[in-house]
């Protein structure tokens, strides 16, 4: 149970490590601010967008082959982005690989739903399944540093390929979960990419008549999934999928907001900068354990609000008080890590078991919207105004999170 459980969480590292490494190497790339921009979004704006399919898919199919499929998939995408001969097919290859990751999380969920059918073994597990995605944040911005500056951007993307391959040995003992009856709702998956695409576009490039366009199509799906074949069924809608929006508009926008200010205001280079995020990084490799086991013990509520809370402090910290980075960084670290662990267990633990995969797919969905349009409005702040005003933007929405979530 042991090796699945690693080999489970090794397919959520990679989505973890490919999105914190790629951070770090953007200013090393010959690119504009936009093209950085879409190299980082290219990826989370597909991952967000396919996550609810991939859900149903697991849900439909089996999780164990929707989850070989997008490993096998991540690897071979990565390799083909090291050998990218241009921002435009960069951002292409970064956008297929979105799709592969979202393949992975939904139906890893599924599986440890399958495996650990106890609430609080499930909390557990869930707790190392997100400990060991987390050292992806940890060695993402380091590695991705140390391999930028010893080697060149694209040597940031060949570490995938051993890691996918160990992942896949792990995993051939994982069950074949039975099929659940059904079809895939390709309206809803249209209206959802759609929705997102234009949204990350009308920011990114400020063309902001195109946001109507974004907000029909999203009008469009909830008014779709009232169907009984839904892909999200209404039931599996809370307050905690936008809770899950909060919490990574506001790490992924911080994280894309920092890198730049730490390489072109105080003149870190690439490996500088990695190390400079360890405070924020190292607290998931190890907190998210601790958060299993106490949201196993007294529930989501307190720990996800708690993460909330400290989330909003470090941003905060670093936006009016910058030399205390060391302090913010862990505040936000200890934060996320508290909170995701909480949101996870909150949302796939009351589903049925049969909607594990489309539950999990539903928050990691969420999720990636709130980074998607994270570093697209904290760019947008950045360019228009100041540091200080993005990253306290970051931390007001962030204390909103923490009202919002219902907890379990």
């Amino acid at each position: 149970m042991a090796r699945l459980l690693t080999g489970l969480s090794l397919g959520y590292f990679l989505v973890m490590l490919d999105t914190t490494i790629v951070t770090v190497a953007l200013p090393s790339m010959s690119a504009s601010l936009a093209e950085q921009q879409w190299i980082s979004n290219g990826y989370t704006l597909t991952f967000a967008a396919f996550l609810l399919t991939a859900g149903a898919w697991s849900d439909r199919f089996g999780a164990r082959r929707v989850f070989f499929a997008g490993l096998l998939s991540f690897g071979a995408l990565s390799l083909l982005s090291s050998l990218a001969f241009s921002p435009t097919a960069l951002i292409a290859l970064r956008a297929l690989l979105g799709v592969a990751g979202a393949l992975l999380v939904p139906s890893s969920l599924s599986l440890i739903a399958s495996a650990y059918p106890v609430p609080a073994a499930r909390a557990k597990a869930m707790g190392v399944w997100a400990a060991v995605s987390g050292t992806g944040l940890v060695a993402g911005p380091l590695l991705g540093g140390v391999l930028t500056q010893a080697f060149g951007w694209r040597a940031i993307f060949l570490v995938n390929v051993p890691v996918a391959l160990i992942a896949s040995v792990l995993c051939r003992s994982a069950p074949a979960t039975p099929p659940k009856p059904g079809r895939v709702d390709w309206v809803g998956q249209l209206l959802t990419v759609v929705a997102l695409s234009t949204l990350t576009y009308a920011l990114v490039e400020s063309v902001f008549w195109v946001l109507w366009v974004s907000l029909a199509a999203a009008g469009v799906f909830v008014a779709s999934q009232r169907r009984p074949d839904a892909m999200l069924p209404v039931s599996l809608l809370s307050r905690n999928l936008l809770a899950g929006a909060i919490v990574n508009f506001g790490l992924s926008g911080v994280l894309f907001v920092l890198s730049l200010y730490f390489q072109q205001s105080r003149g870190y280079s690439p490996s500088s900068t990695g190390l400079a995020f360890l405070p924020l990084t190292i607290p998931t490799a190890f907190n998210p354990i601790f958060t299993g086991r106490l949201v196993a013990r007294i529930g989501s509520r307190v720990p996800a609000i708690s993460g909330f809370l400290l989330m909003a402090s470090g941003a905060f910290l670093q936006a009016f008080f910058p030399a205390s980075s060391v302090v913010a960084l862990a505040l936000l670290g200890f934060g996320v890590s508290l909170a995701i662990p909480a949101l996870l267990t909150a949302v796939v633990g009351s589903a049925p078991r049969e909607l594990a995969g489309i539950a999990g797919g539903a928050l990691n969905a969420s999720r990636q919207s709130g980074a998607v349009v994270g570093v697209a409005v904290l760019g947008a702040l950045l360019n228009a105004t100041t540091t200080t005003t993005a990253l306290a933007t970051a931390g007001a929405l962030l204390l909103v999170g923490a009202l919002l979530f219902p907890g379990s």
